[in-house]
């Protein structure tokens, strides 16, 4: 899709969002004459997704639900957080202590945890937040202040992750997938690194320069893990003209995380595949997505600062990055199973009301179908001290794939 088609796909910008969009170009603008003319995609998306005060997570829009520009499976239905929550009692059980959740979004998946476990007797001593979005703060805040008060009690907002190391569960639902990652593209002759830059009239466009030492190294472990290593003859496995994402990110994220993690583990939930999958030849144009007021589209320089910019997991990447952090890989699966295992159907079913048990079974099947959320989202255990199999991912074991 080109950047015209793009635009005559979405819907025009009320007049707020055109002055902040102005706000956050001007500040692209002048990142990429800092960085002399070329700014890499990753700093990019710093900037419009991160920059205080201007970034799309940290910019006061309605991003989540119908009303924003995407739903997550939290808004989805209530019986995602408590699917979700029955793991984590199993893993409160084994563990002890607390929930920590990274990036909690609307609150909907806080709200549904913490009553599930206070109905199956599980609660932890805290409910801990961790939010870098203080629009999100607010809203979750203003959520969360309608829960009883023994669960509302235990509910702390972070601004980092604590000083001393918790036990119990860490949830990151559709956190990895919003780091910031970089764009490569197989060249006639040589790796480049697609990053961004400004026409003679000043608006962004694509750029791409040879990839320096690092990325060339990262785009060489992923060809040489693929079984496909690279040489003079063929120095990389995949056709010109193929571009594709890598996250650098995510192994620091994954140690910072486990250094936290005593005991316990933690659960990921997000939109991607393993590797062999992910960097397949067919894949020919990555997974790069942005979604504006419910719309998807490819074209991540339209209206900074206002629309999501995401990409897939590599989840063979999260895997070795939690081996690395001294976790291990308890659970891999489908979204679907994962719920599955958790008693889904026994919460639509247990539903006595026939219209009620319609809009669940509904809800579920957007949940649990491979053409909607069912095979595309995928869920991952990575465990500290905790051996015992979780409950989860008793009806399928995906780990062999990564």
């Amino acid at each position: 899709m080109t950047s015209a088609d793009a635009l005559s796909n979405l819907p025009p910008l009320h007049t707020d969002e055109a002055q902040h969009g102005a706000l956050v170009l001007q500040a692209v603008r002048d990142a990429i004459e800092r960085h002399g003319g070329w700014l890499p995609f990753d700093e990019y998306l710093r900037i419009v997704l991160y920059e205080p005060g201007l970034g799309y997570y940290s910019a006061g829009s309605a991003k989540i639900g119908s009303g924003g520009d995407f739903v997550t499976a939290p808004e989805v239905s209530e019986l995602f957080g408590r699917a979700v929550a029955r793991q984590c009692a199993q893993l409160l059980q084994l563990a002890g202590g607390d929930v920590l959740e990274l990036g909690a979004g609307s609150g909907a998946l806080a709200e549904s945890v913490l009553a599930t476990l206070q109905q199956l007797g599980r609660l932890p001593q805290h409910y801990y937040i961790l939010e870098i979005s203080a629009d999100l703060r607010r809203r979750q805040q203003l959520r969360l202040a309608s829960l009883p008060a023994p669960l509302r009690s235990r509910v702390r907002w972070l601004d980092a992750l604590p000083d001393a190391p918790l036990a119990g569960v860490v949830l990151a639902n559709e956190v990895a997938d919003a780091l910031p990652f970089k764009r490569f593209l197989i060249g006639a002759d040589a790796l480049l690194e697609r990053g961004v830059a400004l026409s003679a009239q000043g608006q962004l466009i694509d750029a791409d320069r040879p990839a320096d030492a690092a990325l060339r190294a990262e785009v060489a472990h992923i060809a040489e893990s693929l079984g496909q290593p690279s040489s003079l003859s063929a120095p990389w496995p995949w056709p010109a003209g193929y571009q594709s994402e890598l996250c650098p990110m995510l192994a620091p994220w994954i140690a910072a995380i486990g250094a936290s993690l005593s005991r316990g583990a933690l659960l990921l939930i997000d939109y991607g595949l393993a590797r062999h999958e992910y960097y397949h030849r067919q894949r020919f144009h990555g997974t790069l997505r942005c979604h504006f007021r419910q719309r998807a589209h490819e074209q991540p320089l339209l209206y900074p600062g206002l629309q999501d910019i995401s990409a897939w997991v590599d989840f063979t990447r999260l895997a070795e990055a939690g081996e690395d952090a001294g976790l291990r890989l308890a659970g891999y699966c489908s979204q679907a199973a994962f719920l599955l295992a958790n008693g889904i159907e026994a919460d639509v079913a247990a539903s006595e009301a026939t219209l009620d048990r319609a809009r669940l079974a509904s809800q579920a099947r957007a949940l649990l179908l491979p053409g909607a959320m069912g095979e595309t989202f995928k869920v991952m255990a990575l465990a500290r001290a905790v051996t015992a199999p979780l409950r989860g991912f008793q009806y399928q074991d995906l780990r062999g794939s990564l």
